[in-house]
């Protein structure tokens, strides 16, 4: 039995990309329509969409606004050309950690470059290929749901950490596609959903998610995974990844590298879940990853309003932390589940592409 979700994160509509604006659920869900090429920019840097997969399209859709735009300034193709590759280097820059918005922006650059049309005949081009691109997110997270629940024990509780569900995505998920494969074979797993703090993307997104679709969700806090892995509650952990080093090294949501820790101390399988154009191989190790810093604010203020933290204190925010490779049991793609030595296993897995 296929898990139908009931979600769609992000969809082009002929002139404009309709997206969840993931800022305020779960006390509303709503789309809006973002119509500029600087708009998106906005959109991704503050989070309206997030989710590395779900960023992707998100720069993708950007480079069709900026293209349309430029259109209308009645520029030679020549100079279409190049001011349109410009805008899509700088639609890369939006966030710097997640290797899929630069990835799907590149996919667009090489349609551009490659194109033999006019100005018109460039934009439908890149529209035809951001569809493409949508419509292949939600196939590969289906893989990756399929291959990451044949590990999935019979009735196991999984604990995950951040958002890397439906709204993280097109529209199925990674890790939460995992999830609802295995729910799809088995009704009795559950999911424990870490809060993840600073801007609560397990509490506010995974839980909301996880309820949408009638799969039982118990929420903790960041700290409370250790506890209950001792009490043997927590069968496997799969998250998802923003950026995957050659050698398995993993970024994702900050707090994931203190989960992993945790279950290689219990001895509980930790997981990765993420397609291949998460992961870069063009850098040797995690040490080479940038790390986003975000504003003080999201970690002295919840929803706008300041909790108790002394006015002016010092605050340092790291949006990711890198987990080493040798707390990964094993990175489930859309070609597999990709075990150590992940040198040799993410090099094998990229010669078929």
């Amino acid at each position: 039995m296929e898990f139908k979700s009931k979600i769609k994160t992000i969809e082009w509509e002929g002139t404009y990309s309709k997206m969840v604006d993931q800022t305020v659920v779960p006390y509303e869900y709503k789309f809006v329509n973002i119509t500029t090429g600087d708009d998106m920019f906005d959109a991704i840097r503050n989070m309206i969409v997030r989710g590395a997969p779900a960023i992707g399209i998100a720069g993708a859709h950007g480079v069709i606004l900026f293209a349309q735009e430029l259109a209308q300034k009645g520029l030679s193709r020549e100079d279409f050309v190049k001011q349109l590759i410009e805008k899509a280097e700088y639609m890369k820059t939006s966030r710097p950690t997640a290797v899929n918005l630069m990835w799907a922006c590149e996919k667009q650059i090489e349609v551009i470059k490659n194109s033999k049309s006019d100005i018109n005949g460039i934009i439908e081009e890149l529209k035809v290929n951001g569809v493409k691109l949508e419509n292949e997110d939600i196939e590969i997270n289906k893989k990756i749901g399929d291959y990451g629940a044949e590990v999935v024990p019979k009735g196991a509780t999984i604990l995950t950490h951040c958002n890397a569900g439906a709204l993280a995505t097109v529209g199925y998920g990674t890790a939460l596609g995992v999830v609802r494969s295995a729910y799809a074979k088995d009704n009795t797993i559950q999911v424990f959903a870490d809060e993840t703090r600073p801007r609560q993307q397990g509490a506010r997104i995974t839980t909301f998610e996880l309820a949408m679709d009638g799969i039982p969700v118990t929420l903790i806090t960041d700290g409370m995974c250790s506890y209950f892995m001792k009490k043997g509650m927590i069968d496997m952990v799969v998250v998802g990844a923003d950026r995957i080093a050659a050698n398995g090294d993993t970024a994702n949501k900050i707090g994931t590298y203190t989960v992993a820790i945790a279950a290689k101390y219990h001895n509980i399988p930790f997981y990765i879940a993420a397609p291949l154009s998460t992961i870069d191989i063009s850098i040797k190790s995690g040490d080479e990853i940038p790390i986003e810093e975000r504003s003080r604010e999201e970690v002295t203020h919840i929803n706008g309003k300041p909790i108790c933290a002394l006015e002016g204190v010092n605050v340092i925010n790291p949006g990711f932390d890198v987990t080493p490779h040798d707390l990964i049991a094993g990175i489930i793609t859309e070609k597999g589940i990709l075990r150590p030595d992940y040198n040799k296993s993410i090099s094998e897995a990229f010669k078929n592409i």
